[in-house]
C-alpha cells in the first residue's frame, strides 16, 4: 500500500470527525438539516482554511493538504459538502483580487467569521457570493466566454434589496436553492479583477474543486469498501463467512482497485496544480475517475449488504445517496468527456 499523504492531518481529521457518528449524520439528513455543528469545529480547527496565507490568518499550505481533509471527512462517514466551497472559493479573490479585496474578505474568510461559499448551493447558510455575470453584450465580443465578470455579492446586503432565495428540497442534504435577481445593485469595487476576464478566472477555481470534489470521491469510495470489507467478514451465512464466496470477494476487491488508481490521478493532477503547471485536463479526468469508481464501491457495498443496506442505521443508503451526485455536479461526466473528446482527442465539437 502507497504511504499516504499528510498522515498527521489525516489523523486530526478522524479524531474530529469521531465526534460526529453515523447518528449525527442520520439526523440532520432525515430533516435536512444544516450540520452548524461540524462545520464550526472545523473551521476552529483550521481545516477549511488550509489553502489561505498565513498573512490572511489561514495555514498555507498547499491543495493536497485539503485533498486530505475532505478525502477523511467521507472516509469517516461524513460529508464535506455543507463547507467544500468554503475551501476553495476564496482562490478567486486569493489569485485575481486587488489587494484590498484580499484584506478585507480573506481574514475572515479564515476565521469562519465570513462565510464566502458558491453559487448556488448553501446561499443560506453563505456571506458572500461569487458571481459571474455578462457585462459585455453577447454581439460585442468575439467569443461567448469573452465580456464576463466576477463580482463578489455581499448576500447580507442584497437579500431582500435585489437577491431572493427559494430552497429545493432534494434527495440528499446539500441545501440546494434557486436565486432570483431584480435589478440588484453591486458596488463597482466588489470586481474582482479586470472586468470582461471573469470566465477565465472561474475557470481557474475550477480545477481546484474538481479535484477536490475527486478526493470527496475517493473518501467515499474507501468508506464504502471498508463497509462492504467488514460486512463479507462478519456475516455468516450456512456456517461461513459470505466474504469466503468468490462472488461477494471480487466486487469488493474490484471496487478497491478502481478507487486507488482514481486516487493516483487525483494525487496527479494535485501535484501540477500544486507546481502551477496547466492542469485542467487532468482534474476533469481525476474527477470522472473518482465519481464513478465511488458510485461503483456504492452499488456493490449496497449489493453485499442486501436488505440490510436500505436501513438507515447503517449509513450506506445516505451516503450512496451523496455519492450519486458527483456524476452530475459540479460538472457532469458527459462534459468530461467532451472536454477530453475535443481539447485532448481534437475532435470535432458537437453541438
Amino acid at each position: 500500500m502507497p504511504t499516504e499523504s499528510h498522515p498527521e492531518i489525516r489523523d486530526a481529521v478522524r479524531k474530529l470527525c469521531a465526534r460526529f457518528p453515523g447518528e449525527y449524520w442520520r439526523a440532520l439528513d432525515r430533516d435536512r438539516i444544516y450540520p452548524t455543528e461540524f462545520v464550526t469545529a472545523l473551521t476552529e480547527a483550521g481545516f477549511l482554511s488550509v489553502l489561505i496565507p498565513e498573512e490572511y490568518g489561514g495555514s498555507g499550505l498547499g491543495l493536497g493538504a485539503a485533498t486530505a481533509v475532505l478525502e477523511e471527512i467521507h472516509r469517516s462517514g461524513g460529508n464535506g459538502g455543507a463547507c467544500h466551497a468554503q475551501i476553495y472559493t476564496m482562490g478567486c479573490v486569493l489569485r485575481h483580487g486587488s489587494p484590498e479585496q484580499k484584506e478585507r474578505y480573506l481574514p475572515g474568510v479564515a476565521s469562519g467569521e465570513i462565510r464566502l461559499q458558491i453559487w448556488i448551493s448553501r446561499a443560506e447558510y453563505s456571506d458572500l457570493m461569487v458571481l459571474l455575470c455578462r457585462t459585455t453584450p453577447r454581439d460585442q465580443v468575439k467569443r461567448s466566454s469573452d465580456g464576463m465578470s466576477v463580482f463578489l455579492v455581499d448576500m447580507r446586503e442584497a437579500v431582500g434589496n435585489g437577491l431572493t432565495i427559494r430552497p429545493i428540497r432534494t434527495m440528499i442534504n446539500h441545501a440546494t436553492t434557486e436565486l432570483f435577481f431584480d435589478d440588484l445593485s453591486i458596488p463597482a469595487e466588489n470586481l474582482v479583477g479586470e472586468q470582461g476576464k471573469g470566465f477565465h478566472y472561474i475557470l481557474d477555481g475550477m480545477n481546484a474543486e474538481r479535484i477536490l470534489i475527486a478526493s470527496e470521491c475517493i473518501g467515499d469510495g474507501r468508506f464504502f469498501i471498508d463497509r462492504a470489507a467488514a460486512y463479507a467478514r462478519d456475516r455468516q451465512v450456512f456456517g461461513r463467512a459470505i466474504g469466503q464466496n468468490q462472488g461477494v470477494q471480487f466486487p469488493i476487491a474490484r471496487a478497491h482497485v478502481q478507487v486507488s488508481a482514481a486516487s493516483l490521478m487525483v494525487d496527479h493532477a494535485t501535484a501540477l496544480f500544486e507546481a502551477g503547471e496547466p492542469c485542467g485536463t487532468e482534474a476533469n479526468m481525476a474527477k470522472l475517475l473518482a465519481s464513478e469508481a465511488s458510485w461503483y464501491a456504492a452499488d456493490q457495498c449496497l449489493q453485499i449488504h442486501g436488505g440490510f443496506g436500505f436501513a438507515e442505521e447503517y449509513d450506506i443508503e445516505r451516503k450512496f445517496r451523496e455519492t450519486r451526485l458527483y456524476q452530475v455536479a459540479p460538472i457532469s461526466t458527459n462534459l468530461i468527456l467532451s472536454h477530453v473528446a475535443t481539447h485532448v482527442l481534437g475532435l470535432p465539437k458537437s453541438f
